[in-house]
């Protein structure tokens, strides 16, 4: 899938793609300074279409724009991270040895 359009879904807290009448989403939890996402979902439909890697790569982008630091506790964001070194100056330092960055 080259185009993937995720919304910031500020209502339910979530990053989301729909298609087709599913929803794949990422959490998140906004404390101050910080952006926490605990948890992604991604639907059987969505699988290997890149549609994980655009909720993660919105997640880290919007939290860069707003000058927060991540706190990847989904493994789905943390493995992520962890391939992604360009990413990994916003996570925040209280994780950063439990991610090994």
């Amino acid at each position: 899938m080259a185009d993937v359009d995720v919304i910031n879904n500020t209502e339910t807290h979530r990053f989301e793609v729909n298609l087709d009448g599913h929803t794949a989403f990422a959490e998140y939890r906004l404390k101050p300074g910080q952006i926490i996402l605990p948890h992604t979902v991604v639907p059987p439909e969505f699988e290997g279409k890149g549609v994980a890697g655009a909720l993660a790569r919105y997640a880290f982008g919007y939290a860069r724009a707003e000058g927060l630091k991540v706190i990847p506790t989904c493994p789905f964001m943390s493995a992520w991270v962890k391939k992604h070194p360009e990413q990994q100056d916003i996570v925040d330092p209280s994780c950063r040895a439990t991610l090994g960055i």
